[in-house]
Parts: structure tokens; sequence; C-alpha cells
């Protein structure tokens, strides 16, 4: 954390000598740490749900299967990267436990788990080694480990977490899911989040940690792929609850950074079931306007089949989703166009900051109401609107405006990225936005698309 700061206080300290006007902002509120800012910007990662519940057709096993169930007749690990670069997605979270307790690695602590020989985890991150990010999913529910819903328990868990961030990290995420039912002897457990938490922190201090609370990044609330139209990256936490009803929302003035996740699964079921399709392209182009484009990173659960693959129909869906999103964002049509804003703090953070596609530079306004500007030499046809907040300063916007030709779009929040659907295509040679904050706004992106 103090090496990011560094980093970016560096980077602005520059800026600013360079120009010697001013100096930059100063942060507003809890700001993302280097782990959350890279996390932010994955913007899509796949999840990959995949254990007996891939052979028996459930989606949550009871922990008394067989070890022998799992029996993929041709994993292939590389191949789910292989899929996963072809859709754009710049990481990948496996199951390697879930609730009925079966470990994809041989572990000291489980007595049901795969053979040394077939150790799933250990050829999953080999696999993205160099290519994408490896995350992982252990769940702390456990149907068949005798301890669950004991005190015993709880170390027994966190013994798990060592041995897998020890042995087969580092990794970008730590999934943790928040369901807690009954394990073999009838009781429910009571988790020890700080002592799950502080193991994870220690083997891996830049792993992101998702629960429905975080710390790193919080559940949304549902998993239909959408985030709140408002929807802030700050959060309260209060008294340790471990569930909140405002995970789409967030808190405008929430004392610590946890932005959303938006998980859901590219089929009806999270486990791969022989007789469900995939979505379609334009469920999954909504899916990504509701969540990356309302302040969310999308994680989209793609399934591996019972030869440890993802089907060829999955996989041709993904790759015509990654066109798609590469076809209507492939032009900006605001390059080229003149920017002017209200209430500049100088030269450095001008407005026509917000049309290039450096991250670290933006526009900064010196008041909390600000204005800023698009002239085009000629009539400009567009339809929909990317904002971004230079999110490392802070979530400052709660609310904008789009006007252009007697025409009016509102919304709330920006955060790291806003995508704004017109209802129709607009043409002018002049669009104005209009931000009101909590502090004076800080933007570093302002694109036009046509789609």
């Amino acid at each position: 954390m103090k090496k990011f700061v560094l980093q970016i206080v560096v980077a602005m300290s520059v800026f600013a000598v360079s120009c010697r006007e001013a100096a930059p902002p100063e942060p507003f509120g809890p700001v993302p740490t280097e782990a959350q800012l890279a996390w932010q910007r994955m913007e899509i990662n796949m999840f990959c749900h995949f254990g007996p519940n891939t052979f028996t057709g459930a989606e949550w096993g009871d922990g008394t299967e067989p070890d022998s169930l799992f029996n993929p007749s041709a994993l292939d690990c590389r191949q789910w990267v292989d899929v996963a670069e072809q859709a754009g997605m710049k990481g990948i979270i496996l199951t390697a436990k879930h609730h009925d307790g079966f470990c994809l690695w041989p572990s000291a602590f489980s007595g049901h788990m795969v053979a040394a020989e077939n150790d799933v985890l250990r050829q999953f991150v080999d696999a993205c080694r160099g290519r994408v990010k490896a995350g992982v999913y252990i769940s702390p529910w456990d149907r068949n480990h005798p301890t669950y819903g004991t005190p015993e328990y709880n170390m027994v868990f966190s013994n798990t977490l060592k041995e897998v961030h020890s042995n087969y990290g580092p990794f970008f995420e730590q999934w943790f899911d928040g369901a807690c039912g009954e394990g073999p002897n009838g009781k429910r457990q009571e988790y020890d989040w700080p002592l799950f938490e502080g193991t994870v922190m220690d083997a891996n201090p830049q792993c992101v940690i998702f629960s429905d609370v975080g710390p790193g990044c919080r559940w949304v609330g549902n998993e239909e792929g959408r985030a709140g139209e408002t929807n802030w990256s700050r959060l309260h936490v209060k008294d340790g609850a471990r569930r909140v009803d405002n995970g789409g929302c967030g808190d405008a003035d929430g004392d610590r950074w946890i932005p959303a996740e938006v998980d859901v699964s590219i089929r009806p079921g999270w486990f791969w079931h022989k007789e469900e399709h995939p979505k379609t392209i334009d469920e999954l182009m909504e899916i990504f306007y509701n969540s990356v484009g309302r302040n969310g990173l999308l994680l989209l659960n793609v399934p591996p089949d019972t030869r440890g693959r993802i089907p060829a129909e999955d996989s041709a869906v993904l790759v015509a989703f990654r066109q798609e999103r590469d076809r209507v964002f492939a032009h900006d049509l605001a390059l080229g166009a003149k920017a002017q804003g209200s209430h500049l703090k100088g030269h450095c953070y001008g407005a026509q900051n917000v049309l290039d596609t450096a991250y670290h530079t933006y526009w900064a306004a010196t008041d909390t109401s600000a204005v800023l500007t698009l002239c085009f030499d000629s009539p400009t046809e567009f339809d929909m609107v990317v904002l971004q907040e230079y999110i490392p300063l802070g979530q400052r916007v709660c609310r904008f405006r789009i006007e252009c030709d007697g025409q009016c779009f509102e919304g709330t929040t920006v955060g790291y990225k806003r995508i704004v659907r017109l209802p129709e295509r607009i043409c002018t040679d002049k669009v104005t936005f209009r931000f009101d904050g909590m502090a004076p706004p800080v933007i570093n992106r302002i694109a036009l698309y046509k789609r």
C-alpha cells in the first residue's frame, strides 16, 4: 500500500512540477489500494465452477459423494485459459472447494479430495501463469469435514487457506461464499472471519478478498448480473456484520473502499448441466452494461463439463461477446473534440485530459459543481457516453447531467466507469456535462460511441 501511494504521489508530483502551476488534488475519503485498483481495471473475469456437482447434476453437493465420482475424462486447464483470453478476460477464479468439502488439490486437512496425481489446482495455476491471473474460491461451509460446527473447524479452515495460498499462490482474489449451512453432525459453524482474512493476507498481502462485505470487494446482492443505478465503491461495515442490504449501491459516506463485484453465470446453473445452454450475446452485452457500466467488476461463470473442458457452445458465445464489445467500443467519437471546463485547478488538470487514453491524467475542478463542454468542428452522431472518475483520488460524483440540443440525460454515481446508453441517436456539435460531487470532480475520461 505504501509503495502504491508513493507511486501515485511521485507521478502526480512530476506532472505538477512539469507545468509548475498547482499541486494535485488531495484524496477524498477512502481510496483503493494498489491491488483494488488493478482488480477494478480488469473489468471482466471468469468464474469456473467445477467439482463433484459437475458429475451429479447438483448445484450443492451433500459431502457424501465418493472421491472416485470426480473423474474428468480430458481435463485441460490450458483450454480454459485459451477461452478466457479469447473472451478478453484478465483472470480466472476456480472453485477449489465448494460446500461439499471436496478439495481439487490433495489437502493435508481433508479426507475428501482428488488423488495427488490428479491435482487440478496445480494444473490450473500452472496453466494461468504468465497468461491470466489466477484466483481461488474456497468455501468455509464444509458438509463433509467431521469438525465442522465446532470451534476446532475454524483452525482447520485457516490451515486449509494457508496451505493453498502458500503452496499454490499468489492469487489475485480469494472468494469467500457467504453460505453457512449444517455439516455432517447437523451443526452450523460460527465462522472466525478475522482469522480467515488474516491468514490470507499474511500469506498473500496483495490478494483482494471477496465476501458479502469485503474487505477487498463485496457481493452486489444478486446473481443476475446487475449493479445498482447508483453504485458507490464505499461501504460501511458495522459491528463485523457479514451481510448487508446495500451491496448493489454501497454507501455514499462509507468509511471503507469496498467496490462491488457482479457475479453471474453464463448458463442457468453454476455447475455444468447437459440440458442447459449459454446466454445469448445480447444478454451478455446487457449484463456488461449493467455491471462494468455501473462501476462494478463482472465475474462471469463459465463451467467446465465432465471432460474438464469448456464446451464449444459456451466458447463460441464468449468469442462473439468479445467481438461485439470490440465493435461497439472501437471508435471514440469524442477524440478530436475541443474540451473546455469550468473551475479549473490548473493547466495540468485541464479539460482536454478527459480525451486522452492515459489513465493518470484527468480534469480536476475546484468546485463541487463543475461543467465540461465538448465542441466539435462538425455535427457528430452518437448514442452512448462513457464517463470515468480518477478513483485513486476517491469517488466524488453523486450526480451528473448530459445536455445536447435541448435534450437532457441524468444519472447519479460515476466511479471507475459509467456507461450511459441514450434512448436515441444524437447528432450535435456540442455536448455539455454537469457534475455535482461531494468533493470537486476529478474526471479522467469522457468518450462517445455509436452502437
